[in-house]
């Protein structure tokens, strides 16, 4: 059992998000999240490493987004607002780079939802030897409080179904970390050697959507398959 602490999303792949209170939750995960990347000029989006669909854009950390309509509005690193693709391009030192919408393929590395336990950021912050871990350095959408016992409590579920408050989730794998956990985000300073610290680079899952709903602070977590629907 545990119960949400946090949730966030990230309306920018790879910028910093914002905290919410609740969260409408549907297939494609948090409404709103990591719906929109930078793009630039070769079609390779931002992010924390380098694939097929993704370039690493070192600078990204250092912007912050959040939804004041329909698109979000982009904090530049010296605390102005973008007022267009421009700012951001000149603040980021790339030329031609845009804000770009999710088309046909998610813009998530994995699943839809990304949960981290307070029990596996103690099990961290024992492995790297300081006094705790900020959540934000992992950027879930979920914190689930499941007490202060330092274990990777997550990777038992994987393969299980959750039930937290009105929404269901099926945990399908663990999560792998890049070197954006090492980065300084917000007021956050950089933590280098943070990833050296997490065995096999994984830590917290992902998870698809099985069932819709919204999401609160407080909501209770258990393990298990809600009941059927109603037709």
């Amino acid at each position: 059992m545990g119960v949400v602490a946090a949730l966030w999303r990230y309306p920018v792949k790879s910028m910093a998000g914002e905290p919410l209170a609740a969260a409408v939750v549907g297939e494609r995960g948090f409404e709103g999240d990591r719906l929109y990347a930078v793009r630039d000029p070769d079609g390779k989006l931002g992010g924390g490493k380098n694939t097929r669909r993704f370039r690493r854009m070192p600078g990204l950390n250092t912007f912050a987004a959040r939804y004041t309509g329909d698109v979000p509005a982009v904090t530049l690193p010296d605390g102005r607002t973008a007022r267009g693709d421009a700012d951001i391009a000149a603040a980021l030192g790339r030329p031609g780079v845009e804000l770009t919408k999710e088309a046909d393929v998610p813009h998530h590395d994995e699943a839809a939802v990304h949960l981290v336990t307070t029990s596996s950021l103690a099990w961290l912050a024992e492995r790297a030897r300081v006094a705790e871990i900020d959540a934000r350095r992992l950027r879930p959408n979920i914190l689930l409080d499941t007490g202060p016992a330092p274990e990777l409590a997550e990777d038992a579920w994987v393969g299980e179904r959750l039930r937290i408050g009105a929404v269901e989730l099926e945990v399908v794998g663990k999560a792998v970390r890049c070197v954006m956990v090492d980065l300084p985000w917000e007021e956050l300073p950089a933590a280098p050697g943070l990833l050296k610290a997490i065995t096999g680079t994984t830590l917290g899952v992902h998870a698809r959507v099985v069932r819709g709903g919204t999401l609160h602070l407080g909501d209770v977590h258990s393990v298990g398959c809600l009941a059927p629907h109603t037709p």
